[in-house]
């Protein structure tokens, strides 16, 4: 299919082209995929520009406004089960119901990862009970982030866009945003650019982008016939489409932005200044964007900037809301009613759950029995998989001491998780720079892998010896930042464990001193045979735990070029059973106490 004489024919009818592209987006896509296509995207028909000039309406006591509301959230990842601050996909509900009661023009959005990188429950059904929950609960437009693209481009068009339509391609569309995600070789959209919805007469058009790093985060495969452009020129395309006073080619009186992109800090003054891709789309997005709601990196902030052009006073509002479903944005934005101008903006967060008198967690809002139904099915249908087979084991593979009652030891099963996480980011189908050594915390091993009487090993095994859902981070440490990560294993004074042994992976091994004085444990380090060089630097990966500092491992925090590998640490062991048809037990000693 050739994309050029469609989007011509449109245009001669003087139909909307963004409008009917939408309505043939599978067809389109699909087709372009298939034959990468090397189309250019049509530019907007002729017409007198009629920019749009934000922040320049001066609001007083006197001027009527309409009042908007976006709720969003980033980084759902499948959470649909309560769990501690995660508030679960029925609470969410009940904020979002709570929010459209209050105020009738109220859209609730998402950054993008609202599947991908899930709990047991959503991810031995193929997130399928997300998507559901999601759309039960409201879910208004979304951005597409890397997760989406997990198991491929092929399955986000025909599986996933579908069923956010429930069967209906063209409405899924909305929920997929990605201004810049391109046919391979071609600046021709391959998924939906934008979304517009009309709340009270005012027009609200919602742009949606992903990282620009998102080839590197998910397998290369598939998406082979796709590139990911540069945020900021994506953006500011679109919003100059959206407010050139052509109306034929989509207008909006209000530009949101969802981006599936965020920064590494919670303080605002360093993100309004970072030398990031992230610093350069909230400072050169156009003045015609209206606010930015963020993702990807898992941080809360709710931020807000000065834009050139604009009304003194007035500044852009930049947020992104933690992650797992347990805070949301709130994005507040007055409009007059005359003119059509963004008169006042307002961001926060606002948590989900709060912390009762008995300091247990307490939803703020109340549960949506629907969505609860949805997720009440979902467990019971885990369940049922859980009992499915995924490989085979020659032995039992075992934690320290009795029912892994000893953290202090070095463990089989440590070093075997250790193995799987290393192999998960070094395989061929790891889209990152690859790894050499990975590390695991014994806390985090909550079962055996028992033997039992054949071997067999089922998903509920694998999930019940991890059962977090950390992701997989990736970072570069030098040769004395591995020594002082060992040193941090004797845990400081007043810890309720006095030790907690890493697991690590084949091909690095040491040799320490188990009574030396504090920092002077580790006598020795290699890998692949050969000693290793403080001033040496390695790619190591960890869990999300360890790699945020989790059991006093502060070390993890000093790596540079960390990166979440997009793979959760249940499904990294999944995946190496299934790549590997027997599993022996990892063999001590890769850890040696000195004589």
């Amino acid at each position: 299919m050739n994309l050029k004489p469609m989007a011509a024919e449109l245009r001669a009818k003087g139909e909307n082209v963004s409008e009917q592209h939408r309505k043939y987006r599978p067809l389109l896509v699909a087709a372009a995929a298939l034959a990468l296509v090397g189309a250019s995207a049509a530019g907007p028909a002729n017409a007198a520009p009629k920019p749009k000039a934000p922040g320049q309406a001066q609001k007083d006591k006197n001027t009527p406004v309409t009042t908007i509301e976006l709720v969003g959230i980033n980084d759902f990842h499948g959470r649909i089960e309560a769990n501690g601050a995660e508030a679960g996909a029925s609470v969410l509900a009940g904020a979002v119901k709570d929010y459209k009661q209050r105020t009738k023009n109220t859209l609730f959005v998402s950054a993008g990862d609202n599947i991908g990188a899930s709990t047991f429950t959503s991810f031995s059904q193929q997130d399928d009970p997300t998507i559901d929950a999601l759309v039960a609960a409201g879910l208004d437009v979304s951005a597409v982030g890397n997760h989406e693209f997990d198991r491929g481009f092929d399955d986000l068009i025909n599986r996933v866009i579908p069923r956010y339509g429930q069967g209906d391609a063209a409405a899924g569309a909305d929920y997929a945003l990605g201004a810049n995600v391109y046919i391979k070789g071609t600046k021709t959209p391959a998924l939906q650019e934008y979304a517009l919805r009309k709340l009270n007469g005012v027009t609200v058009g919602i742009i949606g982008t992903v990282t620009d790093q998102t080839a590197t985060l998910v397998t290369p495969a598939g998406i082979s016939g796709l590139d990911f452009g540069d945020q900021v020129e994506a953006v500011n395309r679109v919003a100059t489409q959206l407010s050139d006073g052509n109306k034929k080619n989509g207008e909006a009186d209000v530009i949101v932005l969802l981006t599936h992109e965020g920064s590494s800090s919670s303080n605002c003054a360093s993100i309004g200044t970072e030398d990031t891709s992230y610093g350069d789309l909230i400072r050169q997005a156009s003045s015609k964007v209206d606010a930015i709601i963020s993702g990807h990196t898992h941080i809360g902030y709710a931020c807000s900037y000065p834009v050139a052009g604009w009304t003194k006073g007035l500044e852009r509002p930049v947020l992104q809301a933690h992650q797992y479903g347990t805070t949301l944005d709130t994005l507040k934005i007055e409009v007059s009613k005359g003119q059509k101008q963004v008169v006042g903006l307002e961001g926060g967060l606002i948590s989900l759950t709060t912390i009762g008198p008995d300091g247990s967690t307490v939803p703020r809002f109340t549960p949506v029995p629907k969505v609860a139904s949805i997720v009440d099915a979902a467990v019971k249908q885990a369940e049922v998989v859980g009992t499915q087979k995924i490989g085979n084991i020659s032995a039992s593979v075992l934690r320290g001491g009795t029912n892994g009652s000893d953290r202090g030891v070095e463990s089989s099963l440590g070093n075997l998780v250790a193995d799987m996480h290393h192999w998960a980011t070094s395989n061929e189908s790891f889209g990152g720079i690859p790894t050499q050594i990975a590390f695991m915390n014994p806390g985090g091993l909550r079962a055996d892998l028992l033997y039992g009487t054949d071997g067999t090993v089922t998903y509920k095994d694998a999930a019940s010896v991890q059962p977090f859902g950390n992701t997989l981070f990736t970072m570069d440490l030098t040769g004395a930042q591995i020594k002082s990560v060992l040193e941090e294993q004797w845990q400081p004074e007043g810890s309720s464990r006095p030790k907690l042994h890493l697991g690590i992976s084949e091909g690095f091994s040491y040799t320490y001193a188990p009574n030396a004085p504090r920092g002077e444990h580790i006598l020795s380090m290699s890998y692949q045979g050969q000693p290793v060089a403080m001033d040496a630097t390695f790619r190591i990966v960890t869990n999300s735990f360890l790699a945020t500092g989790g059991d006093n491992f502060g070390t993890f925090t000093q790596g540079t070029n960390s990166a979440d590998s997009g793979q959760i640490d249940l499904v990294a062991g999944i995946e190496y059973f299934k790549a590997h048809p027997m599993v022996d037990p990892a063999p001590l000693g890769r850890a040696q106490a000195a004589q």
